[in-house]
């Protein structure tokens, strides 16, 4: 289930994290701790879609309900943070640190690409029982 709300992500300080700002892309609403994703070159909440291009977590809320594209911006910092973990055939395991993952919506990532209707969410750098940690280096 996509978010409704901020969220707490959990990260990793790799030594190449740092904060960016994207221009939001125009009805979108983006939570903190969401993971973002780019789109025809404006932020929005990571979806199941092709296309996409991963590139963190939000930092803030931006509400750009309302607004055309770019009237907002959104800080995304690139680095490692955990969200969580898809479900049966598509949970990722152990055994997939090192491989991509997909995004499936702002709080979740998958193992496949859902027969060709996910993007790439990043890398696998660990899971544990609270989720996947995936590393984000766009």
């Amino acid at each position: 289930m996509a978010l409704t709300a901020d969220r707490d992500t959990p990260q990793v300080v790799p030594s190449y994290s740092f904060l960016r700002e994207f221009p939001v892309a125009a009805g979108k609403t983006i939570y903190a701790g969401g993971l973002v994703v780019l789109k025809n070159g404006y932020a929005e909440p990571g979806s199941t879609a092709t296309g996409l291009v991963a590139v963190g977590r939000a930092e803030e809320y931006v509400d750009n309900s309302g607004g055309q594209n770019g009237d907002v911006t959104v800080r995304v910092r690139r680095g490692i943070f955990r969200y969580g973990n898809s479900a049966d055939t598509d949970a990722i395991t152990r055994t997939d640190i090192g491989s991509q993952c997909y995004v499936v919506d702002d709080e979740t990532v998958a193992k496949t690409d859902g027969t060709g209707t996910r993007s790439v969410a990043g890398k696998v750098f660990d899971v544990d029982d609270e989720g996947v940690w995936v590393e984000f280096t766009n």
